[in-house]
């Protein structure tokens, strides 16, 4: 076998450790702004949407590089592997870069077009934290693009230091700049900014490092190949559109979300941040089963591919369900955290508890097995997939359940789960057809 139990408790360990600081640290900004009030939380709630959307497609942009990567690795082309990850990095930094500027020119017009009926201070709050964070887009480009090349190593530890030091950081800020300085908003904008030029400039200092599996040279970051360069995109750009159209699913159901009022609104941000803990294990295991399924698939050993996205999404499912059933236990406890009024809080347990019940039912199917589909080199499926899944339930079921039957938010958290339940069916049907073993992107 190429990965022993012992090798996939290294990779995936670090990875949920990772997760649990990066979903922490949503919560304690969440927790911090709430402190001023309702306006600042839906203010936050709603650029954090936005910034999910962009997160996304940088996010898929370095998974693409990490399939490469991997399925390198596995087929024994260390050399190749390396010159990608090069590739990768300025791919990543160009292209994040792109965004930030369009983000940063463009961001009254955006937050307008999404959310243009919030009242005015929530929006002026939005305007003031998306500046921030959009400056922190190529920040967070290089730090994916040195994390996918670790991840790809199998080195999940080296990101999850260094994960730690940032996020301790950001809630070091968070501290100084809400309670101390009393900045509000900007308070808890500015450590996000700090933290994600620190890391970057970390981790890709440690990629640079001769003893790495992989290691990131100059030469091969400032040496534009354009066969190397596709080959990368060829994975990324499929996986960044559905990725992305996922992600702007959710921004324009949270603008749905905004006509509802600052309530619903401040509800529906307080249970985005607390649902993540939940699903936080199926987030880490997205990440594992790209270097696993990816190596497996380079080296040609498609019963192993199986075998370990078998094993990878029951560990999945197991600790969904009992993340789930223990955040709706400690509901009462987590919910004190937060200032804001009982409407709110009762509303927002009752969107918490629907969203750990779906999940624990069809999270992993609808997020693990699609990346498993990704990292053989099924990504034009999985658009496709997610597109049309998108469109039909996530939007278009929340426009019928929360607009026309007006259910509110609650009829848009019901059109997630159908969403997800599509997926779990499609992505079933593709994987048990074993079409994906048809798909290496690499050459021998």
């Amino acid at each position: 076998m190429l990965f022993s139990d012992r090798d996939l408790k290294k990779l995936l360990v670090p990875l949920v450790i990772e997760q649990v600081l990066v979903m922490l640290v949503g919560m304690v900004d969440t927790v911090m702004v709430s402190s001023v009030g309702e306006t600042a939380v839906s203010g936050v709630a709603l650029v954090d949407m936005v910034n999910y959307l962009v997160i996304t497609i940088l996010t898929a942009l370095t998974t693409g590089g990490a399939v490469i990567l991997s399925q390198y690795l596995g087929s024994g082309q260390p050399d190749k592997a390396e010159f990608s990850a090069g590739q990768l990095m300025i791919v990543s930094a160009v292209f994040s870069t792109g965004i930030a500027t369009l983000c940063i020119l463009l961001r009254r017009s955006i937050l307008r077009l999404f959310f243009g009926a919030v009242e005015p201070l929530v929006m002026e709050a939005a305007l003031t934290y998306f500046l921030i964070t959009a400056c922190s887009f190529p920040f967070l480009g290089i730090y994916n693009g040195a994390a996918a090349q670790f991840r790809a190593m199998g080195r999940t530890n080296i990101t999850m230091y260094v994960s730690l030091l940032m996020n301790a950081l950001n809630i070091t800020g968070d501290l100084v700049g809400v309670f101390l300085f009393h900045a509000g908003v900007l308070g808890v904008a500015v450590p996000t900014l700090i933290s994600r030029a620190f890391a970057a400039v970390l981790l890709s200092a440690l990629a640079f490092r001769p003893e790495n599996q992989v290691r990131l040279r100059w030469q091969n970051i400032l040496t534009w190949s354009k066969p190397d360069v596709s080959r990368i995109l060829r994975v990324a750009v499929p996986g960044g559109i559905e990725n992305g159209l996922f992600a702007l699913g959710r921004v324009l159901v949270t603008s749905i979300v905004s006509h509802f009022g600052t309530v619903q609104i401040a509800a529906n941000g307080v249970a985005g941040s607390i649902d993540q803990i939940a699903v936080m294990v199926v987030n880490a295991v997205n990440l594992a089963v790209i270097t696993v399924v990816g190596q497996c698939v380079g080296a040609r050993e498609y019963e192993q591919a199986e075998h370990f996205t078998k094993k990878l999404m029951k560990i999945s499912y197991i600790c969904t369900a009992a993340l789930g059933i223990a955040v709706c236990l400690l509901l009462p406890l987590l919910l004190r955290f937060y200032h804001l009024e009982p409407e709110t809080l009762r509303l927002a347990a009752l969107l918490i508890v629907m969203h750990n019940g779906m999940a624990a039912l069809l999270h992993p199917t609808s997020f693990n097995l699609a990346n498993s589909l990704r990292a053989a080199g099924d990504v034009t499926y999985t658009m496709y997939v997610g597109a049309v899944c998108m469109v039909v339930f996530r939007l278009g079921a929340a426009l019928l359940f929360g607009v026309a039957l007006s259910w509110g938010v609650v009829g848009v958290w019901i059109a997630m789960g159908m969403d997800w339940l599509a997926r779990s069916a499609c992505f079933l049907f593709r994987y048990r057809k074993k079409s994906w073993q048809s798909c290496r992107v690499i050459a021998s």
